[in-house]
């Protein structure tokens, strides 16, 4: 079979875009799984990960607990030295403009969101969870506006177009050191409840001792492998299970038992 590996979530550079790919290599020599293998860019999302011939991708937490579990396989989940995270868990960062008069989630009140995706923990069950507390009737916002990604929600807030959103930490982090113009002006309110962060997956076609091969190897990188994860803030790589992912689905549970259980 030719497999296929792609690392999508993060690339907000060229120096990210190759420095995944370069730990994606890395990975797949360590685990001695290099061959027969294509890497690809740009795919189609969420449907890419339930791709037959899937070997290794990275993958949301939601998609995850709400549809993946039959597709995938939990290889480990990067633990990413960012503000933010703690160990494999990571948080959203509430971004709002630093002049916008916004100084309190509550004052987001009746304002316009941006938000990536419906099937982004972080860009929007995070920020449902958030507010779920502040909203009457089931609303919040004044309006939410789907941006396709979370820099083009960045972008939205800081040309006025939105007025909050909720960016993956790391995303966050990425783009404060890759694109400091993007995020000029802008300033983080706070952030969401914690969750496990982005987990590796092997695709439901990988033999259980190639999956082996791969989380020993992310649970205890060689020298080569070792060396791609600095450049990318990764910190090592902890092994969380179905049960542990289980959190982004309570923190669903938790909206909806207040009457918010969607984003409005």
């Amino acid at each position: 079979m030719n497999w296929t590996v792609a690392l999508p979530m993060y690339n907000v550079s060229p120096r990210l875009r190759d420095g995944y790919e370069a730990f994606a290599a890395a990975l797949l020599l360590q685990a001695e799984l290099d061959h027969d293998t294509t890497l690809v860019r740009d795919v189609p999302l969420p449907g890419f990960w339930a791709r037959a011939g899937l070997l290794l991708s990275q993958t949301c937490g939601y998609p995850y607990v709400t549809g993946l579990r039959d597709d995938v396989t939990l290889l480990a989940t990067p633990c990413y030295d960012v503000p933010g995270c703690a160990g494999s868990d990571y948080r959203s960062a509430l971004v709002v403009r630093a002049a916008s008069g916004i100084a309190t989630l509550a004052d987001a009140r009746g304002r316009v969101a941006a938000v990536n995706e419906p099937h982004s923990n972080s860009g929007m069950n995070l920020l449902r969870h958030a507010v779920a507390p502040l909203a009457r009737d089931g609303r919040f916002f004044a309006e939410v506006q789907w941006s396709g990604s979370h820099a083009t929600s960045v972008a939205m807030v800081q040309a006025g177009a939105a007025d909050i959103a909720a960016i993956d930490c790391v995303t966050w982090a990425y783009l404060c050191e890759e694109r400091p113009a993007d995020v000029a002006g802008l300033a983080v309110l706070g952030y969401s409840a914690g969750a496990p962060g982005l987990p590796l997956v092997a695709g439901a076609d990988v033999p259980a001792a190639s999956v082996e091969r791969l989380r020993a190897a992310l649970l205890a990188p060689g020298p080569a492998l070792e060396a791609t994860l600095a450049p990318l803030r990764i910190l090592g790589f902890a092994y969380r299970d179905d049960a542990a992912y289980g959190r982004i689905a309570q923190l669903e549970d938790e909206a909806v038992q207040l009457g918010y259980p969607s984003l409005a």
